[in-house]
């Protein structure tokens, strides 16, 4: 009988006959004996499900969560199916490493435990570590995967379970899948022992040799040591509550930098995080501690990693006293920037730099490629795109310069495929260190970017929505228009394009705000069209017709829509959250400000009352 249709009463029997961690036990058996059904389903009816972002969810009992039981029952379903894809599979070996929250420890361990049970060769970090140093030993060491414990800023009670493939970029459609098959396959937990981990034969502590390897591999990003042991640069450091200050205080090191001032009350790992509500730097108020204590000691920047150290934030006090809090997007101009300067010094032809960010981030990169003459490709949201894009232009004899999402993620160090904040931190205070002998600030560099490619303006939110049926009736309303019995809350034109293979008629707004809307992607239907404003009138679309270049998700609401104004929007729901986030951004070339502030003001409005109709659908 499949969990799906069993008894919860039979759930709870199989839960408890299958899980020997005495904690997670007791809490079913207390929801048993107190007849709780609505707990019991929640957390044993529906299995956690894998996908391209691994495993990740509160820690508590059940299948639905994540803890011991569900940990070796990944951990044996991707054995099995990394030594059935992978060549060599076992001697090649996994990297298996972990981060400080409550239990990481213990399922880093079950991880190697399940793949010692077939045959693996383990690379182990048996102490707290940062995310990047998986991916990075995975690539080194020519492994056949490797897992990372983490659930990286998420709140305290999650965790997650973090896969990279041999190549050590994150895995990516359809591994996704075939490893969630195997996992099933695999279901029932065969081994609990972790004690003997450690003094296994196959098992192998790497900390020390690739930590080495990694921070002698980012000495290529160091500009002039001379010029970094010069300077009398002061920041302040927060790691926020995670593993980030060690290894921000080796990069530093590294690139002969002085040493960071700690936030002292945050400098420690503590799975707790006490001084934050939610450990993320992005997060408004995070970097106050920071900020409050660079005040105390007149240091102009703070900067910031989350707690696994694979994000990097950054804020400057101005001329006149006040903090900018660098966006992600602006971080990522910076950093290009920075990059394209280091490659040109290394001799590397622009046309050999490759860069790339997601379809979710500014387009600021973009137009600095057209400008400077380096190959840029947009990626779907997600380093693991983003990382597997990188992987394969590598291959191709580009020179990997730089990839970044707009959530603070860069990946600046070519020999790891991910997001890494430490590597991050060395070049953007590098640079600030640069600027300030040039008696500039940082922002300053920002403005000189924003005088050479135009300015880019950006307005990202989100509208919480705990109705997935209501999501689904905005986003259809935006896509198909109104049913024939309702009308808009704000008139709004329409395309008419007829798809007969479809049996539809998509009628998305011709217009937002006011401004002329030239180019449409849906990635959930599977549309991609240029110059809509140029086609007036029905048209019938073939169904080899406006195929978009990315891959197409019925199971997820997507739609991209740019305008003449230089606005793009990207509208998206939101894979583990209640959200449908949208992401804005108008680029005036000429660098008014103000047309730009004016536009994106227009048009956010336009976003949330005539598509979304936040205040008609109560969000």
């Amino acid at each position: 009988m499949s969990a799906t249709n069993a008894p919860i009463s039979a759930l709870v029997e199989r839960w408890l006959s299958e899980d020997k961690d005495p904690k997670t036990r007791a809490q079913i058996e207390a929801l048993a004996a107190a007849n709780d059904e609505e707990a019991l389903e929640e957390l044993l009816r529906r299995p956690i499900e894998f996908g391209t972002a691994g495993l990740r969810a509160r820690m508590e009992a059940g299948y639905s969560r994540l803890n011991r039981l569900t940990v070796i029952t990944a951990s044996q379903g991707l054995a099995a199916y990394v030594e059935r894809e992978v060549p060599s599979a076992a001697a090649r070996g996994v990297v298996v490493g972990h981060d400080h929250r409550h239990n990481s420890d213990a399922f880093a361990r079950l991880t190697a435990r399940a793949f010692l049970d077939r045959g693996f060769k383990v690379y182990f970090y048996p102490e707290i570590g940062l995310t990047p140093q998986v991916p990075f030993a995975v690539k080194k060491l020519g492994a056949s995967c490797g897992v990372m414990i983490t659930a990286s800023h998420n709140p305290k009670d999650d965790n997650g379970y973090k896969v990279y493939w041999e190549n050590g970029a994150q895995i990516k459609p359809p591994l996704d899948v075939g490893i969630a098959q195997s996992i099933q396959e695999h279901s029932v937990p065969r081994n609990w022992d972790i004690e003997s981990v450690d003094n296994n034969s196959k098992v192998e502590d790497v900390t020390e040799r690739m930590m080495d390897a990694y921070f002698e591999a980012a000495k290529h990003l160091v500009h002039s040591p001379e010029a970094n042991r010069k300077t009398d640069l002061r920041y302040v450091y927060t790691p926020m509550h995670g593993v980030g200050a060690p290894f921000a205080k080796r990069i530093l090191e590294t690139f002969e930098l002085p040493p960071y001032v700690p936030v002292p009350e945050q400098i420690s790992p503590d799975p707790e995080f006490p001084t934050v509500s939610f450990p993320n730097p992005e997060e408004k108020g995070a970097l106050d501690m920071a900020k409050d204590l660079a005040d105390r000691e007149g240091i102009d920047i703070v900067v910031a990693n989350d707690p696994d150290a694979d994000r990097f934030a950054a804020a400057e006090k101005q001329a006149d006293g006040s903090w900018h809090a660098f966006t992600g997007d602006q971080l990522g101009s910076i950093f290009a920037a920075a990059v394209l300067e280091m490659s040109r010094r290394d001799g590397i032809s622009d046309s050999k730099v490759a860069m790339v960010n997601s379809t979710v981030s500014s387009r600021m990169l973009e137009a600095m490629a057209r400008k400077e003459g380096f190959h840029y490709a947009d990626t779907l949201t997600g380093f693991k795109w983003m990382a597997n894009e990188l992987a394969t232009m590598q291959k191709q004899g580009y020179f990997v310069g730089f990839g970044y999402e707009e959530a603070i993620g860069y990946m600046i160090h070519d020999q790891v495929l991910d997001k890494d904040g430490v590597t991050a931190l060395g070049v953007f205070l590098q640079l600030a260190a640069r600027l300030r002998a040039e008696g500039k600030r940082v922002n300053d560099y920002l403005e000189s970017l924003y005088a050479k490619y135009g300015y880019f303006v950006s307005g990202n939110s989100y509208f919480l929505c705990h109705d997935p049926a209501k999501t689904d009736r905005i986003f259809s309303r935006i896509r198909f228009g109104n049913p024939e019995n309702q009308q808009d809350a704000v008139p709004v034109e329409r395309t008419e394009f007829v798809r007969p293979s479809q049996g539809d008629v998509l009628r998305y707004p011709r217009t937002i705000g006011g401004f002329p809307v030239s180019y449409i992607r849906d990635l959930t239907v599977g549309f991609e069209m240029r110059d809509v404003d140029k086609q007036e009138g029905a048209l019938t679309v073939a169904q080899d017709q406006f195929l978009p270049a990315f891959p197409v998700s019925a199971g997820s609401h997507m739609i991209t829509l740019e305008t003449r104004n230089g606005g793009r929007l990207t509208m998206r729901t939101s894979g583990t959250e209640p959200k449908l986030k949208y992401y804005l951004e108008v680029r005036n070339q000429s660098n008014d400000r103000a047309a730009a502030a004016s536009d994106l003001e227009k048009m956010s409005a336009a976003v949330a009352e005539e598509l979304i109709e936040a205040t008609k659908n109560g969000l």
